[in-house]
């Protein structure tokens, strides 16, 4: 056991320093920018009009924040994101914890069916964007839903044009991509219930639903704090899906995209602007995710 000790520190500190140096001394800068008149190569001293002296005389205290609550793009982006997100938590967990309960029965094959389904989760987020960007705008328009398709419903053409169907779109596109990876928690998680309980909810006569309501949703609690962890954090935080399928146009942009375009959006680019709405980002996320697994966490202890 000393031994352990001995040598803990040894083989902790290069991820301890790589941690320090991509993610904490970032994060640390990034929140003294947000405070501050940034150009990105250089800081900006509002009082002079030049460049700063020193990164603490281009200090403006809130204002940077201030201007990301006034600004128009980021209130409709974060109300997007907020609209996309909750569809999202839905719909992903919906369909993967069918796609788990179905895939639980199978007794031959079933390796085979969950590699297809999780095979979508190994594309990268751009690839599959511009590949349901084809979908959308070709396939969806003019084959299946055109005038002259198998069924004309013009709500499911031209997908990638306006903000309320691009929404709808992202959500079938990031479903469909992370329903799989989802299902295979989901999958572990139902493997961890005892048979026993079914058996004896089978002998005292329970119907299938009571026995899912009573049993396989209380057991799986844990799964469920997981699945809904990862996908409020990951709708918050989609950018490439977002970039690919429509580029922001129609309203469509998500806060991820935003703070990406603030600083074409702004001239000279406020690279501090940027990075309070950044900042607001991460609160609101943490928040969110905290509350959420604090919620789910209490349901496991009472179940």
């Amino acid at each position: 056991m000393n031994i352990y000790k001995k040598w803990f520190w040894l083989f902790l500190l290069p991820a301890l320093a790589l941690f320090i140096l991509v993610i904490l001394l970032p994060f640390v800068m990034g929140v003294f920018n947000s405070f501050a008149a940034w150009r990105g190569i250089y800081y900006f001293d509002p009082q002079t009009g030049t460049r700063a002296a020193s990164a603490f005389d281009s200090l403006v205290g809130l204002a940077n924040y201030k201007a990301a609550f006034q600004d128009e793009r980021f209130i409709r982006a974060l109300g997007y994101t907020v609209r996309y997100t909750l569809m999202a938590v839905i719909t992903i967990n919906i369909a993967a914890l069918c796609l788990a309960l179905l895939l639980n029965r199978i007794i031959h094959g079933a390796g085979l069916f969950r590699t297809t389904f999780f095979l979508p989760n190994m594309l990268g987020g751009l690839a599959l964007g511009f590949i349901w960007q084809f979908i959308f705008q070709i396939i969806f328009t003019d084959v299946l839903f055109g005038p002259q398709g198998i069924f004309h419903i013009e709500f499911l053409r031209y997908m990638t044009q306006d903000s309320v169907k691009a929404l709808f779109a992202l959500v079938f596109l990031n479903t469909w991509q992370t329903a799989g990876y989802m299902m295979i928690i989901y999958i572990a998680g139902l493997n961890n219930i005892p048979r026993d309980f079914y058996e004896a909810a089978s002998i005292d006569g329970a119907s299938s639903w009571l026995t899912f309501r009573k049993i396989t949703v209380p057991m799986l609690m844990p799964s469920f704090t997981v699945v809904f962890f990862m996908t409020l954090a990951g709708s918050f935080k989609l950018l490439d899906q977002n970039v690919a399928l429509t580029d922001g146009e129609f309203n469509t942009r998500m806060l991820a995209m935003q703070i990406l375009r603030t600083i074409k959006d702004t001239t000279p680019s406020d690279y501090g602007k940027a990075q309070a709405q950044a900042v607001i980002f991460f609160i609101i996320v943490a928040v969110i995710t905290l509350t959420q697994v604090n919620i789910t966490k209490k349901r496991e202890l009472e179940m």
